[in-house]
């Protein structure tokens, strides 16, 4: 009897390379048709395969897709204000290795070292005051702070620049300089700027937003991968602007004028780099004025405008700078104060509020105070983020209808009404509405009401 053998089914195997499903690729075929007969077609080329994984090394996993839109644009500027960032430090520090004496015989090792620690402890000192006086708020306005450390910055290296033609103010402009940085580098590190220039500057205004506008970019809980993978792009852009910068005080060495007008050009490219930077994010985040922008938009149409929108209107520079060109919604929140001191208030200011705690705010973690068109927000001591975000658009609405007899009423029926679904629109629009970034509150009251008893703590 004869047996008959059906032939081994054929068994394709493919390759697939990538760090993420969403962007694999197919690299190769296998074709078996039994155990020692098989074949491999192989897709694409070598040079293929090793420029994706070369650019694997600068791009967080799953690019683009695992960031925000606002992420490419953005590392663009950054980096070159990066790169402009160390050429112009290789000007700046040579002027100031000239100051302390290099190169000079009558220079001594002693002198250099004092002088170089007064410089570094005035970054210090300074960086501690910057920290007291400003650190609850950077996180909540970072696009202004991330220009003002550039801003610092600048200063700190004109100062380098200077101090040469002034040998008898030598120790003062530099430690002015060193002020400068030590500020401008703790709002770094906060805002998220870039690791070539943190290296090139120790103190505190570099330190406040970084995390800030690394969170923002993650889409898929990478903060991590975005953090190491910009660390790989600007260290490319520190050797580049090294370099370069070499090259240029080699070329400029000797030639004051030419120094001065490198250093000034690459200043101002500096400071437009940082600007296109800034304006390039569109942060989700609600802070005083993006929710000011947002409420009377949303009290005008009925809608919410998208971050990208909003984006587009906030301003990044200080608001004095700003301030005759702003409309109305920028100014709103300006009227705003949040978390007042009520024991600083007179006798007939603390009787209103205290009626205003037993018939408007019963039910509420917070009091709302309107005086000269200006609101004061007491909050009380147990409220959650979620209050406090409540009372904040509270007093915008007070302070939007401050004109009307009956502000209270008036604003106390507008949040019954609409702000449940205010709040939801926001979420529906990509708004992280779970809290409202401001400075810390510090100080919060405890009060108590019924029909015999009206207490303010």
């Amino acid at each position: 009897m004869a047996v008959k053998m059906e032939a081994p089914s054929k068994i394709v195997v493919e390759e697939w390379s990538g760090t993420a499903s969403s962007k694999l690729s197919k690299t190769a075929t296998i074709t078996a048709v039994s155990s020692a007969q098989f074949t491999i077609s192989r897709h694409g080329s070598q040079f293929d395969q090793v420029s994706k994984r070369f650019i694997q090394a600068f791009v967080p996993e799953g690019f683009p897709s695992s960031v925000t839109p606002d992420y490419v644009p953005f590392q663009v500027w950054d980096l070159l204000q990066g790169l402009s960032t160390y050429v112009r430090t290789m000007l700046s520090t040579q002027a100031l290795l000239s100051a302390i004496g290099v190169g000079e015989k009558t220079a001594t090792v002693l002198g250099a070292t004092f002088q170089w620690f007064l410089r570094d402890l005035s970054g210090m000192l300074g960086g501690i005051l910057f920290t007291f006086y400003q650190g609850s708020n950077l996180d909540s306005n970072a696009k202004m702070w991330r220009l003002v450390a550039d801003l610092m910055n600048d200063l700190g290296m004109l100062m380098d620049l200077v101090s040469p033609l002034f040998p008898s103010a030598f120790v003062f402009i530099v430690c002015i300089g060193s002020l400068s940085r030590s500020f401008s580098t703790n709002v770094t590190r906060s805002t998220r700027l870039p690791r070539c220039w943190e290296l090139n500057n120790s103190g505190v205004a570099s330190g406040a937003t970084r995390a800030a506008l690394t969170q923002h970019f993650a889409l898929q809980n990478n903060a991590a991968d975005i953090s190491a993978k910009e660390g790989s792009q600007e260290t490319v852009a520190t050797m580049v602007g090294m370099a370069l910068g070499m090259l240029l005080a080699h070329i400029t060495m000797g030639h004051s004028i030419a120094i001065w007008f490198s250093f000034l050009s690459l200043t101002v490219f500096h400071m437009y780099a940082n600007y296109k930077a800034v304006r390039c994010l569109s942060l989700t985040t609600l802070n005083c004025e993006r929710s000011s922008i947002l409420l009377l938009h949303y009290m005008e149409t009925g809608q919410i405008l998208t971050p990208k929108q909003v984006s587009i209107t906030e301003h990044v520079l200080p608001l004095w700078i700003t301030s005759w060109t702003s409309r109305k919604a920028t100014h709103l929140y300006t009227r705003v104060y949040l978390g007042a001191r009520i024991s600083s208030v007179d006798g007939i200011e603390l009787q209103e509020i205290i009626q205003a705690a037993g018939s408007h705010y019963k039910n509420a973690k917070y009091l709302l105070h309107e005086k000269k068109g200006f609101i004061r927000i007491y909050m009380h001591k147990d409220s959650t983020a979620g209050d406090v975000l409540q009372a904040y658009i509270h007093a915008l609405v007070m302070a939007n209808l401050v004109d009307k007899s009956s502000v209270h009423l008036e604003s106390q029926s507008w949040v019954d009404k609409h702000y449940k679904e205010f709040s939801l629109q926001l979420q529906s629009s990509g708004w992280k509405s779970e809290r409202l970034l401001t400075p810390s509150i510090i100080w919060r009251a405890n009060w108590t009401h019924d029909s015999l008893d009206k207490k303010v703590d």
